[in-house]
Formats: structure tokens, C-alpha cells, sequence
């Protein structure tokens, strides 16, 4: 998808900051578009803390080594697109993801997981799978995953603002 031209890294999003229910913010500082139009839209979004990275240099190395990962998820059935944030205060890093399918989403994401608890914080990565929204959708009416949020669930996913 790479080498055919089928994925870009469009930079109308980079450096948007986009706010959260549970009172954080994330920067976007990547996102990757593939030229895919789903018929399934999904919105995925995943979280983790990495253990060991701190310090501006090391996030900063972090983000420039995560674009080598690109051809790990672009190649996934149903990939779409992903929004790519810095850490939070907390140190936690976002994925905002579309995808074409639900369960392409979740297998995708539970892959993901085996990779990131390589070097994750133990208990810090966590995601949530949103059938039937485009990432689109979310960013302009954030609303939209608050009418499908749990009130007991943790609230790290839920775009609460977007410019």
C-alpha cells in the first residue's frame, strides 16, 4: 500500500489538540490515511504508557521511530485511518483509528496488544471498539461517543473536543 501510493501522511491534522472526558489532551503529531472507503465504518481508539521512555528526547525518539511501525497496521484488513497522539500529563500515548469493520478493529487491536505489552506499562493499554462512526464524524461532533459510553467505564476514549 506503501509503494503503491495508497497511504498518506496528510498533515492537516498535526498539531490539532484534541480533549478527552477524563480531563486530559493529546496532540496529534501523525496521521496516516489509506485510500480506503469503508463500508463498515468504525472508530477505534487505544491507549498505553510506555515503560521507560521519558523525557523529551525519548518521546520525541519514540514519535519518530513509531513511523516505522506504519507497515505493521496499515497492512491489516479494514485499516483506514489513524490519528497519532503525543502523551498526555499522564504520559499516555493515543491511537484514534477508522476502520472498515468491527471485527477487523478488534482483531487488529488485540494484536496490538501482544506488541504493546512488550513495552508497555503493565495495565496501561486499553482500547475501544465504536461501530457504525468515521473518525470524521467523531472530530466533528464529538458528542457522538458520548451518547455510546458506559458511565462505569473509563472515559480516556471519548473525544470530548475538537477543533
Amino acid at each position: 500500500m506503501l509503494l503503491r501510493g495508497e497511504v498518506h501522511l496528510p498533515r492537516g491534522e498535526v498539531g490539532t489538540v484534541l480533549s478527552f472526558a477524563d480531563g486530559t489532551e493529546g496532540r496529534v503529531y501523525r496521521d496516516t490515511v489509506s485510500d480506503r472507503i469503508p463500508c463498515e465504518p468504525c472508530f477505534l481508539a487505544v491507549s498505553f504508557r510506555l515503560r521507560g521512555v521519558r523525557g523529551v528526547r525519548g518521546h520525541a525518539l519514540f514519535r519518530w521511530e513509531s513511523l516505522l511501525n506504519t507497515p505493521l497496521f496499515v497492512g491489516f484488513p479494514g485499516f483506514v485511518s489513524k490519528l497519532w497522539l503525543r502523551h498526555d500529563t499522564n504520559g499516555v500515548y493515543r491511537g484514534l483509528y477508522e476502520w472498515d469493520g468491527a471485527e477487523a478493529a478488534e482483531r487488529y487491536a488485540r494484536s496490538l496488544w501482544r506488541v504493546l505489552d512488550l513495552v508497555s506499562v503493565r495495565g496501561s493499554i486499553d482500547y475501544r471498539v465504536v461501530p457504525g462512526l468515521r473518525r470524521i464524524d467523531v472530530l466533528a461532533d464529538p458528542d457522538v461517543l458520548a451518547e455510546r459510553a458506559r458511565p462505569e467505564e473509563p472515559a480516556w476514549w471519548q473525544v470530548v473536543g475538537a477543533p
